[in-house]
Formats: structure tokens, C-alpha cells, sequence
């Protein structure tokens, strides 16, 4: 926009962001002890969908003066930062003095008590009630979904999933600003760098003019619209496909599908390969090989006597992967490069396993066939603490007491269990931190 500020004896360049990042400081701090309401949200027609239910508005909260006065200094500083990475000073001025603490840094930094076994993960990711729920907005938006397929080589049952897997087929989009979420989480967070990132991303968005700073909406960590997108996926991935000169994947389907199945895409979908398949492990399958960084072709893992469930030769893919989430007493999983696109989407294997399974029960397929080992009861954090602190002390390299269960713990854990001649799984129980205990008092 056109510089209004030719006082400052600077390079015509650094004189507009100078003059820029004076003015909106100045209408930072005029407003930083009573900021003025945020501004009404415009009515909006109808788009190619229904929008989803408005979201429940987060209360005014009631924030330390000197928390405040923080968060407005913290304001201040970040203008002359998004000005300078070409945020125009029009969304600057108008977006950041509206702004509010949001009360969410405390989830950002909580860990729940309970790990979540893989079969309470998919209870509820696959439930009876969401299958038939998508395959009802399926039928409803066939067109677009199958538009997106075509486009894209992705399935439209698999796009479908994530969509019920992210908002609930756009029933929950979360209920925070998003820029507000991320100014927080930029100004009091455990990623702040990461945070203010995405932030800038968000005041990209709006500088486009793709919505409105009112009516972005997400989860208290940023992510936005039917199926999610942080702000900088939104700016590589998502796609204008209705036509309307806008990006929209908070109220138009058609942009909605065709920017998740783009992302699927630009993620490693093989149109040719199938996400995976369940099978039967062969007697005596050494598990210490149910690793996704152990890939080979089907036709490698069927010479060693890896079976389907179903009974049907397994299909065609390359650099398959054999998984077993619940261990040696559980059900076991080929899976392929598209399951590792799907990690793309969300780095958890019992996600990459929900989507997977819930796109095949929508394409009129069964769920999982063999029983999930719903007898062995999920460790605490402070159980997978003291496994972890045990195993270390036994020799059996855990990584950090940290309780969360990642590669270091499994493999110290397979360790153990090779040391009792016992299948080398690396899945978690109370048994095995029975036993270790004690070992470990011996």
C-alpha cells in the first residue's frame, strides 16, 4: 500500500516498515490496557455446503495485569516481525490489537495420566455411529468427493475418513480464534518459534483474503476447517476448487476434498497401492521386525509365510512394512506407502490405523478381524516411567524416563524380552514391569 509516512530520513524500503511498525505499535499500546471488542462477524451466504454449527464463543478471560501488560509488549514486538515477513499493514493494525490471551497453554504442556491402548483409540475413531455417518456424507457430497479422487488418485472413502477423523464430517472445527490460539501459544509456549510461524502464516491467509479473522476458527492449537490444516499446509496445500477465487475449507466441500486429497498426494499416495492390508503372522515370526523402518515388497514378506486375513494373496506394494500396535497378542498389519502419507497427516500410528480402517469400512469393507488383547490394562505415565528407569538399570538402553513410549523404549523393551526368551514385541504390560521390577530387587 502506499507509504504515508516520508518523514524518516531511511531508504524508501525500510521507511515503509519503519513508519508501518511505528503506527501499529502506537495503536498497540493505546489499546493495550482496555482493547476494543472484536469486531462482529459478517453474515456470509450460503456456500456449496452447509457450514458448520457456529462455535461455541470462548469468554473474555480474566487475565493478570501483568500478564496482560506482557502480552501487549509481546504485541508490540511481533508487529514490526510479521511487517517485515510482507504482512500488509492494513491486516496488522486491524487484526493484532484484538488479540487475547487465550487460557491454553496448559494444554499444549499436559500429558494424560493413561496411555491410550490402540483398541480404545479405534473404538472411537471407528465407530459404528461415525462409519454410518460417513458413508451418509458421502452419498450427500458423491460429486466433489469423486471430483478430489480423480483429480488426485486418492480414494474418496480415504478423504472421507479424514475428514470424520478431523472435525467429525465438520461437526467440531474446535472453538478458538486461531489467531488468537497462536499468539498465545507464540507468547507463553513450549514452541513459540513453531507458534509464531504458523501465526504469520494465519495473517497471510487473511492478507489474501480467503476469510476473515473472526471467522477463523480452529483447535487451540491452530489447526483449522473440516479436516484441520495448520495455516502453513493451508498456504502449500489448499485448493480453490469451486472456483470462487477464495480457498475455503471452513464452508465449501468441494475445496475442502480436493485440499486433503492434494495434501495426501504431495504426501506419497500411490494411487496403485491399497493402504494395507490385516494378516496372519507365520509361528515364530521374529516381532522384533514389526518396525516400520523395516520395508520390503509383499511378495518378500509371503515367502516368509506372512498370510492375509482375509485369505486372499496379498497385494502388490512396495517397501510394505509389517506393524502389530497391541504386540504378539494382538492383531498384525502390512502397510504401505500410503500408510506413511497418512503419518504425513498425523505422526501416530494408531491415527495412520483409524483412517485406514475407518476409509475401508466406508468403501463397504470389514473392520479388524482378529481380537485386540482387551484384558491387558494400559500403563500410567508413571508406570512407563518406572519401566523406563528399569530397563536403563538392567542395561537395556530405554532412552529418557520421559513416559511416553517411542522406538528407544520399545527396543530396550525387546531387549528385555529376549533376555526371558520371550517374544520380542516391545509392547508394554504390567507383567513386564512386574518382571522387571523384579529382576531389578534380585
Amino acid at each position: 500500500m502506499p507509504n504515508t509516512f516520508d518523514a524518516f530520513p531511511t531508504a524508501p524500503a525500510q521507511r515503509g516498515l519503519l513508519s508501518g511498525a511505528l503506527a501499529v505499535a502506537a495503536m498497540l499500546a493505546g489499546c493495550a490496557t482496555a482493547p476494543p471488542p472484536p469486531a462482529a462477524v459478517p453474515a456470509t451466504p450460503a456456500a456449496t455446503a452447509p457450514a458448520a454449527p457456529a462455535p461455541a464463543p470462548v469468554p473474555e478471560e480474566d487475565v493478570p495485569r501483568a500478564e496482560a501488560a506482557s502480552f501487549a509488549q509481546w504485541k508490540q514486538a511481533f508487529a514490526p516481525r510479521a511487517l517485515a515477513a510482507g504482512i500488509s499493514e492494513r491486516t496488522v493494525r486491524t487484526v493484532l490489537p484484538h488479540v487475547r490471551l487465550q487460557r491454553i497453554v496448559h494444554l499444549d504442556r499436559a500429558q494424560p495420566e493413561f496411555t491410550r491402548t490402540p483398541w480404545q483409540y479405534l473404538d472411537s475413531a471407528v465407530s459404528p455411529l461415525r462409519v454410518k455417518n460417513g458413508r451418509a456424507k458421502m452419498q450427500q457430497h458423491a460429486r466433489a468427493l469423486q471430483a478430489a479422487s480423480q483429480r488426485y488418485d486418492v480414494p474418496a472413502p480415504v478423504i472421507a475418513a479424514i475428514w470424520g477423523m478431523e472435525s467429525n464430517y465438520g461437526g467440531n472445527f474446535g472453538n478458538y480464534p486461531v489467531v488468537d490460539a497462536l499468539a498465545t501459544l507464540a507468547f507463553d509456549g513450549r514452541r513459540a518459534a513453531w507458534a509464531e510461524r504458523e501465526l504469520i502464516a494465519a495473517l497471510r491467509i487473511i492478507d489474501n483474503g480467503d476469510i476473515d479473522a473472526e471467522r477463523m476458527i480452529g483447535s487451540w492449537a491452530g489447526a483449522m476447517g473440516h479436516t484441520q490444516f495448520l495455516p502453513s499446509v493451508y498456504l502449500q496445500y489448499a485448493v480453490d476448487a469451486d472456483g470462487d477465487g477464495r480457498r475455503d475449507i471452513w464452508d465449501s466441500i468441494p475445496d475442502v476434498t480436493a485440499s486433503t486429497a492434494n495434501y495426501l498426494a504431495n504426501s506419497g499416495w500411490n494411487g496403485s497401492e491399497p493402504w494395507g492390508v490385516e494378516v496372519r503372522l507365520p509361528t515364530g515370526f521374529d516381532y522384533a521386525r514389526a518396525e516400520l523402518s523395516t520395508r520390503q515388497n509383499s511378495g518378500a514378506w509371503a515367502a516368509e509365510g506372512v498370510q492375509a486375513a482375509s485369505g486372499q494373496e496379498l497385494p502388490a506394494m512396495a517397501g510394505a512394512s509389517v506393524i502389530a500396535p497391541a504386540g504378539a497378542r494382538g492383531p498384525a498389519f502390512m502397510v504401505g506407502s500410503n500408510f506413511r502419507a497418512i503419518l504425513r497427516y498425523n505422526n501416530s500410528v494408531n491415527y495412520a490405523l483409524g483412517v485406514s480402517l475407518l476409509a475401508q469400512q466406508l468403501a463397504g469393507g470389514t473392520g479388524v478381524q482378529a481380537d485386540w488383547p482387551r484384558e491387558l490394562a494400559p500403563l500410567s505415565r508413571e508406570q512407563m516411567r518406572s519401566m523406563q528407569n528399569a530397563l536403563n538399570a538392567r542395561g537395556f538402553d530405554a532412552g529418557s524416563a520421559d513416559g511416553v513410549m517411542g522406538p528407544a523404549t520399545r527396543a530396550g523393551l525387546r531387549q528385555f524380552q529376549q533376555s526371558l526368551g520371550l517374544p520380542a514385541d516391545g509392547y508394554p504390560t504390567q507383567e513386564l514391569l512386574q518382571k522387571l521390577q523384579q529382576t531389578g530387587a534380585q
